[in-house]
């Protein structure tokens, strides 16, 4: 069968779930990469600077290993459905609250907490879709989902472009209300996963004994996923600040130009999750790495807005045609009894070591004359190499039955 007639075949079950776990996603995204536009205006208010404010960047990536791990059981426990629509209250209420925090210590504390509720969305959504889909469709369904990262990350660059000179930083905090609505959608609509319900009350699991009885498989995802996290918030995190403090450009210029990036970012993801259903989940990932280190320079070193704008495009194909295939790749690594904690937890764990990353780049940055297209530079290419080789060394699974899987175990 073709991909749309494939696409045409999933029942409005199915169709409900991608569509929830996508918009989860975005709308997570969405609300994290508000902060990356709004650092210098945050830094300016309270008097200090962009290092100090990309240490709630910080804060937000380290809190979400624990968020993966403790919402990943209850998803194991009770359901991904049901913990899926708590996770998005959370990080909306946590979004909403940051645009209230009367000093930079208490949005440091806000942030974290926020990044505690991200944490648990990407893992829960991923698994609830993988299970319920069929085999042959998570290659394509990856990609949309790891799409919705962009896709947020597109939505953030939209409404700063449009939003932050009449309603300041604070303003675009409260636009995190609209993640809140979404739950409405998977109340109605969204089933639990199949291969969940296939084990319901018949499996008691030990999740650290698990874990520990798969430690090599554990150990080698995590490692991935630090590369991983460097390749992709190595090129986005600071790209606004980059902008903004090294080519000066206005609100409107560097939202427009985020928006460029992003778009190839949905381009990359969609295209090499599509991909990787006939190459391999390893060589689509392989592949999509190596690209981006030719773009590099013109993507970090160009003068122009025009080529900027390329290179951002092309760089961010690269990076996401990579992360494309990470959902369909770890919840095919996982093992059974804990693919709604596994795959999230050790892709939030490869987040946390990657977590100094925005203050390492800053830092960098700075003492280098501001010279962020040099920070930016250095963490993709040694990131794609890394991921290159790591990727290569790995193992692969395909066309694993998840619903059998579960009833055997």
């Amino acid at each position: 069968m073709s991909l749309a007639a494939d696409l045409k075949s999933l029942t409005p079950a199915q169709r409900s779930s991608i569509w929830a776990s996508y918009l989860g996603w975005t709308l997570d995204a969405f609300d994290f990469f508000l902060l990356v536009f709004l650092q210098s205006a945050i830094a300016k208010e309270f008097g200090t600077d962009i290092k100090a404010v990309s240490e709630a960047l910080f804060f937000t990536l380290a809190a979400r290993p624990l968020g993966a791990f403790v919402f990943g059981l209850l998803a194991d426990r009770f359901g991904r459905r049901p913990i899926l629509m708590i996770v998005i209250l959370l990080f909306s209420g946590f979004s909403i609250l940051s645009g209230f925090t009367p000093t930079l210590w208490s949005l440091l504390l806000i942030r974290g907490l926020f990044g505690f509720a991200m944490g648990g969305e990407w893992g829960v959504g991923a698994s609830l879709v993988m299970e319920t889909i069929p085999p042959r469709l998570r290659g394509p369904v990856s990609g949309l989902l790891q799409s919705g990262y962009p896709s947020g990350y597109f939505v953030a660059s939209l409404a700063y472009f449009l939003f932050f000179d009449h309603i300041g930083w604070r303003g675009m905090f409260m636009l995190g209300v609209i993640p809140a609505l979404l739950v409405f959608v998977i109340r109605m609509h969204v089933h639990e996963s199949p291969a969940f319900e296939a084990r319901r009350g018949r499996v008691r699991v030990d999740a650290i004994r698990e874990l520990a009885r798969h430690w090599k498989i554990a150990l080698y995802v995590v490692v991935l996923m630090t590369a991983f996290n460097f390749f992709s918030h190595g090129t986005q995190d600071l790209y606004p600040t980059f902008l903004q403090k090294q080519h000066h450009f206005d609100t409107r210029t560097t939202g427009l130009l985020a928006i460029v990036m992003n778009l190839g970012a949905i381009v990359g993801g969609l295209s090499f999750g599509i991909w990787s259903e006939r190459i391999g989940r390893r060589k689509a990932i392989i592949i999509a790495s190596l690209l981006a280190l030719p773009v590099i320079p013109l993507w970090a070193f160009s003068a122009t807005p025009l080529m900027l704008g390329l290179g951002a495009f092309l760089v961010q194909v690269a990076v996401q045609g990579a992360w494309g295939i990470v959902p369909v790749h770890l919840n095919e690594l996982s093992p059974a009894l804990v693919r709604g904690m596994f795959p999230g937890f050790a892709y939030q764990l490869g987040n946390l070591i990657a977590s100094r990353n925005g203050p390492l780049q800053a830092g960098f940055a700075e003492a280098h004359g501001d010279n962020y297209g040099l920070a930016l530079a250095l963490v993709a290419g040694v990131a794609a190499v890394v991921l290159v080789v790591l990727t290569a060394l790995g193992p692969e699974r395909r066309d694993i039955d998840f619903v059998e899987e579960a009833k055997a175990s």
